[in-house]
């Protein structure tokens, strides 16, 4: 079964950390989606909790 992409249509990119606002995936990630492995798939959607946080520090 296909991964479902996590993008939420609200792309803006922090200048800091590089990660979409919306998604938590950074422009690479978003743009190489649909050619990612679904372990890779996997692996950027388990990681969104340590982004989200590392999104939240000042």
């Amino acid at each position: 079964m296909a991964v479902k992409s996590p993008c939420i249509e609200l792309c803006r990119f922090d200048g800091k950390t590089g990660f979409c606002t919306g998604c938590m995936r950074t422009l690479a990630e978003a743009r190489e989606w649909k050619k990612m492995t679904d372990h890779r798939k996997h692996q950027v959607i388990n990681d969104r909790a340590r982004r989200e946080r590392k999104l939240a520090t000042p």
